[in-house]
């Protein structure tokens, strides 16, 4: 007996496998990589390739709010560590509004500001304390940095609900690092880009 797949899910696969098109061909890449622990691999994707173009800034735009919906309704804004997560925030927190349930935007700076307030979060006068965020980043692999986005939030008293990324290497333990702060989840795996038994 066949399921009858919803025309919001329908929507969904075909946004997800058209952004899937467009960073095979314009992000992925198997060739040899240092990864930053040192060890190589031969899986290299490099996101922004894909995210900024304007289709893509769209499709990461509406899959990343179709997942917050999912997974973490509850939260009222999205960011993380400059640069990569950048344009993934900017693009679901646009989405969000024209969908009448806007989210805020923020990013986390790698160094605080050197002038003025010397933040680290900017974007912050829109998140009080206790506000409930998703972090987004572009791919995990040691998870360092979705981590010092995750104790930036705390430590600005944010409530840390989720994490999505665009894309798990599935190398260096880095999900599993991250699942100890916050539940994952990626739009795409390694296994989606070199296939089963490819590891």
């Amino acid at each position: 007996m066949s399921s009858v797949v919803s025309p919001l899910e329908e929507a969904y696969q075909r946004q997800r496998s058209r952004l899937f098109d467009l960073m095979r061909s314009l992000s992925f890449e198997r060739r040899q990589v240092i990864l930053s622990s040192g060890k190589s691999s031969d899986f290299y994707i490099d996101s922004k390739q894909s995210v900024l173009t304007a289709e893509g800034h769209f499709l990461v735009g509406q899959l990343f709010y179709s997942l917050l919906e999912r997974h973490a309704p509850q939260a009222l804004a999205v960011g993380g560590l400059t640069m990569g997560a950048d344009p993934l925030a900017s693009a679901t927190s646009l989405v969000s509004y024209l969908a009448g349930r806007p989210r805020a935007a923020f990013y986390v700076r790698k160094e605080p500001k050197e002038h003025g307030t010397a933040q680290w979060i900017e974007g912050v006068k829109n998140l009080p304390q206790g506000t409930p965020v998703v972090i987004v980043e572009d791919v995990i692999t040691t998870g360092a940095s979705t981590l010092r986005a995750i104790e930036r939030a705390r430590l600005h008293s944010l409530e840390v609900v989720h994490v999505l990324a665009l894309v798990d290497r599935e190398e260096e333990s880095g999900r599993e690092a991250v699942e100890r702060e916050a539940r994952v989840t990626a739009l795409f795996t390694r296994r989606d880009f070199m296939g089963p038994g490819k590891e």
